[in-house]
């Protein structure tokens, strides 16, 4: 995308990757998570997607991936992620030519329902919530971590460096996927995964959460059945807070889009998407 504006004050983010289907029925704005890009849609699934006649708008957020530039990570905050996201959205909705709906997994999950709770912002088709962040925030898998991974966990306290946590393959493995995933999908994950806000972790943790409000549109919940960031009960937790039904993929990890089985979650996105 070309645009370097959207209608709004907020620039659109540097790194947009677009998969455009033959014979487009639907657009998809996926919001990654916390760590990742927008790369991590690019294994396969925007690619699935395009054949079921959707296409892709993969934006990777301020200070991630491409989008890297001159911001400062530990600058963000949650709000900056939504604001990257809404101009995203804006863009899209004012050029496409199909009905536009929204995705985002773990903590672009987050940053979706804060999207959603939004009085003034672009009207889209439905959104999915996929792995995501429940609306009371991060702190079980906070809590976890601290009990169970404390030396790492204080490391990356001291220093400001939530990287400090996913820099080795072994940990990338129980974070994000299962004994089961191949050793490749691993270790290219493991290259590509970055550090994460410190501030934006906070808001996560307690200071800016999502604030589920009632909206038109459509919105669907996928868990990973294997997912030891968000369990089942924060899953249910945030189907229920925005009234929605909730699919579970088993047998995946927390990275359902790169994980064995994502075939799965693209195809339940497809459905859900065009109403199959």
């Amino acid at each position: 995308m070309s645009t370097p504006r959207g209608p709004g004050s907020t620039p659109l983010p540097a790194e947009i990757v677009r998969v455009d289907a033959p014979e487009p029925r639907a657009t998809l704005v996926l919001c990654h998570g916390a760590w990742h890009g927008a790369w991590c849609w690019q294994d396969g699934f925007t690619e699935r997607l395009a054949a079921r006649g959707i296409s892709t708008v993969a934006p990777s957020l301020r200070a991630h991936a491409g989008s890297a530039g001159s911001h400062r990570l530990n600058a963000a905050r949650m709000r900056h992620y939504t604001d990257d996201l809404t101009a995203v959205i804006d863009a899209v909705v004012a050029t496409a030519d199909t009905a536009v709906h929204v995705a985002g997994h773990s903590m672009g999950g987050g940053v979706v329902q804060m999207f959603l709770a939004r009085p003034d912002r672009p009207e889209v088709a439905s959104a999915a919530l996929l792995a995501s962040m429940p609306p009371a925030g991060v702190w079980r898998v906070t809590r976890d971590m601290a009990l169970h991974r404390t030396r790492d966990f204080l490391a990356a306290n001291a220093r400001l460096d939530l990287g400090h946590l996913v820099r080795e393959e072994e940990d990338v493995r129980a974070m994000f996927f299962t004994a089961a995933t191949p050793g490749d999908v691993v270790r290219r994950t493991t290259q590509r995964l970055q550090s994460e806000s410190y501030l934006g972790f906070l808001d996560m943790l307690a200071l800016d959460r999502p604030r589920p409000r009632p909206g038109r549109e459509r919105v669907l919940v996928i868990a990973a059945g294997k997912d030891p960031i968000f369990s089942a009960a924060d899953a249910t937790a945030t189907a229920r807070a925005w009234h929605a039904p909730l699919s579970t993929i088993e047998d995946i990890g927390h990275d359902l889009m790169l994980d064995t089985g994502w075939e799965q979650v693209a195809d339940q996105l497809a459905d859900w998407m065009l109403g199959a």
